[in-house]
């Protein structure tokens, strides 16, 4: 089973690891941080606990703090 991921200049086609893979257990394997990453998955924004299926698209977007 595997999923498409996007983040930055990332397109590639990602196996699936271990059943119940959520978006949190993607961020964590990636070293990146929840509070500053939005996701979504087939072009909708999702909570870290979401599961990822087979086929899903799941898309990266770092968020850019400012003062």
């Amino acid at each position: 089973m595997s999923f498409t991921l996007k983040y930055k200049q990332i397109n590639e086609k990602r196996e699936i690891p271990r059943q119940n893979y959520t978006i949190k257990d993607l961020l964590d394997d990636l070293e990146l941080s929840a509070q500053t990453m939005v996701s979504k998955q087939n072009g909708e924004l999702v909570i870290e606990d979401t599961i990822i299926e087979e086929d899903d698209e799941i898309q990266l977007v770092q968020i850019i703090y400012g003062g």
